[in-house]
């Protein structure tokens, strides 16, 4: 991929390390030269934490180096994005860095590791993260699974929640749910229940269990809806009903039951009124 240079660097480019403060197993670069990763999993920076690390950085320096690739022109960064961020606002313009040989496929799945080991990810970004691994760089789920250290079937169920739209991802995370709530409403199909339900979880503020039973109730009663809207659809002619009430009477009538049907017919509608002896 085409990277951004600038005409200083081309001095540089064969093989001459550009300008490298070498400190023992830990060099300094400019931070100018370190490009961001284009297949950074992390997409949301809080700014106030932001602010806070550079602070710490500002008092203590940077105790942890980023990691970073070597490119033709510069540097790619791997991990440590917040950091460098983070440096940058205390007005640093160098920064301390370890370089890993790495190509492009495993710089993708080193910042993917290093970002869901210091749970910075929030869980959407995290299987948006393992679905870019498997479709631009080949890996299977097991192989991600393998690399991070989780099961297979926990790696499938991160990469199920990219069946919600990014509208209701980024509510859900603005809303502070997690991730076993977005699992639960992962059984409802349609978006617009869906949007009703999201609205509801966090207006009642409800915990992942209460979350569940609501949304099983909401199942259920969907379930009896479409039932009764399946009936409705065969009984549509309503001389159906007339001959199963008049079916009914003969039965009893049959069995000794002096069973009536009165049967009214008004303007506006039809009246049946069936009496039935109390003593029977």
């Amino acid at each position: 991929m085409a990277m951004p240079f600038k005409s200083a660097l081309l001095e540089n480019i064969g093989g001459i390390i550009l300008n490298e403060k070498t400190a023992a197993r830990v060099v300094m670069l400019d931070m100018d030269r370190i490009y961001p990763n284009p297949n950074q999993p992390r997409t949301r920076f809080n700014d106030a934490e932001l602010e806070e690390l550079a602070q710490s950085i500002k008092n203590n320096g940077l105790i942890q180096p980023i990691i970073v690739r070597r490119l033709d022109i510069g540097y790619e960064l791997i991990a440590g994005e917040r950091r460098m961020r983070a440096a940058r606002l205390c007005g640093m313009t160098e920064i301390s860095c370890i370089i890993v040989d790495a190509n492009e496929r495993s710089s993708a799945m080193m910042s993917l590791a290093e970002n869901m080991q210091r749970k910075d990810l929030n869980f959407f970004e995290e299987a948006e993260a393992i679905s870019a691994m498997t479709q631009l760089f080949g890996f299977t789920q097991e192989d991600v699974a393998l690399r991070l250290g989780k099961s297979q079937s926990t790696i499938a169920n991160k990469v199920r929640l990219l069946k919600f739209s990014r509208a209701e991802r980024r509510k859900m995370i603005e809303y502070g749910f997690t991730e076993r709530h977005a699992r639960a409403l992962l059984s409802v199909d349609s978006p617009d229940i869906r949007a009703d339900l999201i609205e509801e979880i966090y207006e009642r503020k409800l915990n992942v269990e209460n979350t569940e039973r609501l949304i099983d109730s909401m199942t259920r009663r969907n379930k009896e809806l479409q039932r009764i809207r399946k009936c409705r659809g065969a009984f549509k002619d309503v001389r159906l009903f007339v001959n199963t009430i008049n079916h009914a009477i003969e039965v009893m009538q049959a069995a000794g039951i002096n069973a009536e049907v009165k049967k009214t017919k008004e303007k506006d509608y039809i009246e049946y009124v069936v009496r039935i002896p109390s003593n029977n």
